[in-house]
């Protein structure tokens, strides 16, 4: 939506209002943003921001945009250097709102660093990272307010109840003290917490402080979230909670990055995936796209009745039989939607029992422990 003011010395103040959020931005006539506010209401499932578009004609303009117009996480390059050391060295990502990428790799293989850097923390070596259109070196302070982090030190303070904690982190983030309380509540029950919210943090459990820490990084509403380890050292039952926040959040435009050494958790949350290895992204993608490059073709296996010798039935000539028993045999194939009822009819047609056709299940695991061997043998991708 684009607004536009006259060319002359003063400066031009312009309200918005739209879906549950409301910005008030201030620009002169060299069109460069002055100052701007945004609230956003609790309800609210979107989030808008200033676009960087404006023309020098008889007029000013500038365009108001949502986070769906952006990549939310971006890096190009990205590089870190401790002396002769590179932590990180040549990452680039990009994260879409709504999307959660998974950074798996070794203890020291760099993903912490990578997260550092996108939260300004740590200046990079080389490379350039922006957040929701934020450069992270031009403008810390602004990614900073946009980013929810949770680190494996939670930085807890160990005098302080989970009410004032939660309360003093939101007075940091500029919220109002109605909608600190309110949002504070929420948390506390979304998370169990409710109970013991005016208990020391001190005297927490390991689990309840990993909650805690989670809720001081969802107190202010991020479009994003840098999450390690998020559910290190919870019960089953407070990982699962969790687990499905994260999903939910991803439905409302959120943008999260998690490392995590927790397969299981990376497969069920993942849409995409990315492999560092020291330092180096050594392959990315959804899981689909890289169990495809490392591992080929889905896999599918075929269960007869009785036994029969692979060498007397008729299959299609495009399949791969990659292992065979006297019961059935599995395969490979590049167009399974085409293929598999070719072979079932071919099979019947012989008077063969079919029992199944399932596809052989290709775990995360596998993968990554692939993706392992591969380039510690020195093996491309």
């Amino acid at each position: 939506m684009l607004f536009s003011g006259g060319t002359g010395r003063q400066k031009l103040n312009i309200s918005f209002v739209s879906f549950g959020i409301s910005q008030f931005f201030v620009f002169d006539i060299s069109l460069k943003l002055v100052s701007q506010k945004s609230f956003l209401s609790p309800d609210s499932q979107s989030t808008f921001i200033p676009v960087a578009e404006w023309s020098r004609g008889e007029g000013q303009c500038f365009q108001v945009g949502h986070w769906n117009d952006l990549v939310m996480i971006s890096c190009y390059d990205l590089s870190k250097q401790f002396g002769e050391f590179w932590a990180v060295d040549g990452v680039t990502l990009d994260v879409q709102p709504g999307e959660v990428l998974v950074l798996l790799g070794q203890n020291g293989a760099g993903k912490t660093t990578t997260v550092r850097m996108l939260t300004a923390v740590l200046t990079p070596s080389r490379g350039w990272a922006k957040v929701a259109g934020y450069d992270v070196m031009k403008h810390p302070s602004k990614v900073r307010s946009l980013v929810g982090v949770l680190t494996e030190q939670h930085g807890l303070y160990a005098r302080m109840t989970a009410e004032e904690y939660l309360d003093f982190f939101g007075q940091v983030y500029g919220i109002d003290p109605v909608a600190r309380r309110a949002r504070s509540n929420y948390l506390f029950e979304y998370f169990g917490l409710m109970q013991v919210a005016d208990r020391r943090t001190g005297e927490y459990s390991k689990g309840m402080r990993q909650k805690l820490a989670l809720a001081r990084a969802l107190i202010h509403e991020p479009p994003v979230l840098l999450l390690d380890e998020p559910t290190s050292a919870m019960d089953p039952e407070s990982a699962r909670l969790v687990r499905d926040h994260i999903a939910d959040l991803r439905s409302s435009q959120r943008s999260i990055i998690i490392c995590t050494h927790n397969l299981t958790e990376a497969e069920y949350l993942a849409d995409k995936i990315a492999i560092i290895y020291r330092g180096k992204t050594i392959i990315q993608g959804t899981l689909d796209e890289i169990k495809q490059k490392l591992m080929g073709p889905a896999e599918y296996e075929i269960r007869l009745g009785g036994e029969w010798s692979l060498d007397r039935l008729r299959l299609p000539e495009n399949i791969r039989v990659t292992s065979r028993g006297s019961h059935g045999f599995a395969y490979q194939v590049d167009q399974p939607a085409v293929t598999n009822p070719i072979i079932v009819q071919n099979l019947t047609g012989q008077q063969v029992p079919v029992i199944s056709l399932q596809e052989v299940p290709r775990s995360l695991e596998q993968i990554y422990l692939e993706a392992m061997a591969r380039v510690e043998k020195g093996m491309a991708l």
